[in-house]
């Protein structure tokens, strides 16, 4: 059931109605196609398609870790639409290389968004809470650019 609700959910995000049945049931498929109240869960497009380099991110890649910001990096992410900076990252797990997916965590410990990473995870735990003004010569301003970045359906 768990892999039926994550095909209905990139489904929903892709823009496209997805219908849960029995596949015994005679006619499913008819009944599904055409709206037949009853045939099963009926999901509904999301109004907000995402693009396909978002789904992609969001859905296909599997994540090599966790980072978790602090409320205001999530609020400056999730309501500015920017990048993760350093400043904002309060510790990271996993293992993960520079381009790597990982989940971003809020301070209640829920991945809010999910993104690729322009740091590994040995970089990441020696700048975390650094401003940009302090990082070592040479390491990238963003911990995951907002071109890399998507917030996670809820």
């Amino acid at each position: 059931m768990a892999s039926k609700l994550a095909a209905a959910k990139i489904a929903a995000w892709s823009g496209v109605r997805a219908v849960i049945a029995s596949a015994n049931r005679p006619g499913v498929v008819r009944d599904a196609v055409e709206g037949v109240a009853g045939v099963g869960t009926v999901i509904r497009p999301r109004e907000k398609r995402l693009p396909a380099r978002e789904l992609w991110i969001a859905f296909a890649v599997g994540a090599s870790g966790t980072i978790t910001v602090d409320d205001g990096a999530r609020r400056a992410l999730l309501e500015r639409n920017v990048s993760l900076l350093p400043a904002g990252v309060v510790m990271s797990s996993g293992r993960f290389a520079a381009g790597d997916a990982v989940e971003i965590l809020g301070p209640d410990g829920r991945p809010f968004a999910k993104g690729l990473v322009r740091v590994d995870s040995t970089t990441l735990a020696s700048v975390a809470g650094s401003r940009t003004a302090d990082l070592p010569e040479g390491t990238p301003h963003e911990v995951v650019h907002r071109d890399d970045l998507v917030m996670l359906p809820s």
